[in-house]
């Protein structure tokens, strides 16, 4: 199954369902089932941000299992659209107008039993059991 790392506190709001998009700045043409596997590397001032959510935030492990739906390209009215649907988790991407690149729209996010490795860049392959939580 693919895999893609996410650094904390992103990978977090992602398996709580609170933030539907990932960004890079590389476009992906992969649709279907999708771990995410949050990074050992953290953002610290994105903690501080996200503080209020009092979420877990977990590291070098798989996390969360989506469907990979849609690969947009990130231009004004996207980040409108952003804007609107959660201006505190997408912040980040509206306030840089100059950042280009694109969303990974996940959907049926689902937690997992953590399991614990080391991430890659890209997207990646894994081929154990998953068992949701």
């Amino acid at each position: 199954m693919k895999v893609i790392t996410v650094k904390q506190p992103f990978a977090s709001l992602i398996a709580e369902g609170l933030k539907e998009y990932e960004f890079r700045t590389w476009r992906t043409k992969y649709r279907g089932k999708i771990l995410i596997h949050a990074g050992k590397s953290i953002d610290k001032l994105a903690m501080q941000k996200f503080a209020c959510y009092n979420l877990d935030y977990p590291t070098g492990c798989i996390i969360a299992i989506a469907d990979l739906s849609d690969c947009i390209k990130i231009e004004s009215e996207e980040r409108k659209f952003l804007e609107e649907k959660n201006p505190l988790v997408y912040s980040g991407v509206i306030k840089h107008p100059e950042w280009q690149g694109y969303g990974f729209k996940l959907e049926n996010v689902q937690k997992v039993q953590e399991i614990y490795l080391n991430g890659k860049l890209s997207l990646w392959d894994f081929e154990g059991d998953i068992k949701l939580k």
